[in-house]
């Protein structure tokens, strides 16, 4: 738990940064590479809102019109996309505009209360082989 509270923080550290001046963008980069750094020494996810604003190359934040560009593409006739545009590297990233697409986080069956339980009882697990004994027959020992 504190050690999401201790990402939380670098997350909005980064924020308050960029927010009091644009130009402290060296700064916020380095607080989203250590907020990197320690969810992945810690094997701790993070949340799709917060990936989806940090580059993944140069790991700056990505504010629209600070330090990125977002612009709508239609990619056919059904389908927009929305491109994110790092003003640092030049690193994109592109999302759907689909109002149905869900995350598997946000899906129903992805929650652990969602999930079947085990059942345990002895009737339904198969036996374990048993090793072969040695036989102690006379026929055996002769």
């Amino acid at each position: 738990m504190e050690a999401f509270q201790r990402l939380n923080y670098l997350y909005q550290a980064a924020h308050c940064v960029l927010a009091q001046n644009p130009d402290n963008v060296e700064l916020a980069r380095f607080y989203c590479h250590t907020q990197r750094t320690i969810s992945r020494r810690l094997v701790l996810r993070q949340d799709p809102s917060v990936k989806r604003t940090v580059c993944k190359k140069c790991w700056s934040l990505l504010v629209p019109g600070v330090t990125a560009t977002v612009r709508q593409r239609k990619c056919n006739r059904r389908q927009r996309l929305t491109v994110v545009r790092c003003l640092s590297c030049g690193q994109t990233k592109r999302f759907r505009n689909d109002p149905e697409y869900q995350l598997w986080v946000e899906r129903p069956e992805a929650l652990l209360q969602n999930q079947p339980k085990p059942e345990l009882n002895s009737e339904a697990r198969p036996a374990a082989p048993q090793p072969p004994r040695p036989s102690t027959t006379p026929q055996a020992l002769s």
